[in-house]
């Protein structure tokens, strides 16, 4: 592991995406290290072990088996020690209704999948390039959702 790489968690269950996004973050010029969970409990399970190092951010799918995104964000940010994770939503739905939801629980933005590999790699640089110190003690709706131009 990288000294003072960034430290990424992928929550996803489909192997395609979690590949696609592991080749996207090899291609940016940002130190990171990037592990993968492929279900909700899992990755609770992982969160939730203090022999692992907590996610700088956490990309999360909202539909996975045993456990939804929706619901492993709502837990995380009931949760003392995990409530200050950056949470980058990363999901097919464009529904709004999942977009404010996951506003509403907590989450740090919302990020439809691209599907295209060049547009995954400026959301991913955009994603951990921002200052979320900043970015989040303004947080409304309209900087939520990420759109690129």
């Amino acid at each position: 592991m990288q000294k003072n790489a960034l430290h990424i968690l992928l929550a996803d269950d489909d192997e395609d995406d979690r590949l696609f996004f592991k080749d996207a973050f090899e291609e940016i010029k940002i130190q990171t290290n990037v592990n993968f969970v492929h279900d909700g409990m899992q990755l609770m399970d992982h969160l939730m072990n203090t022999d692992n190092k907590l996610p700088d951010i956490l990309f999360l799918d909202l539909n996975m088996p045993k456990k939804t995104g929706k619901e492993c964000l709502i837990e995380i940010k009931k949760t003392d020690h995990l409530k200050d994770i950056i949470i980058a939503i990363y999901s097919t739905s464009s529904s709004e209704e999942d977009i404010e939801d996951t506003f509403i629980q907590g989450a740090n933005i919302y990020i439809k999948k691209p599907s295209d590999f060049n547009t995954l790699k400026k959301i991913i640089n955009e994603v951990v390039t921002v200052n979320w110190h900043y970015h989040t003690s303004g947080l409304n709706r309209d900087n939520f959702l990420l759109r690129l131009k």
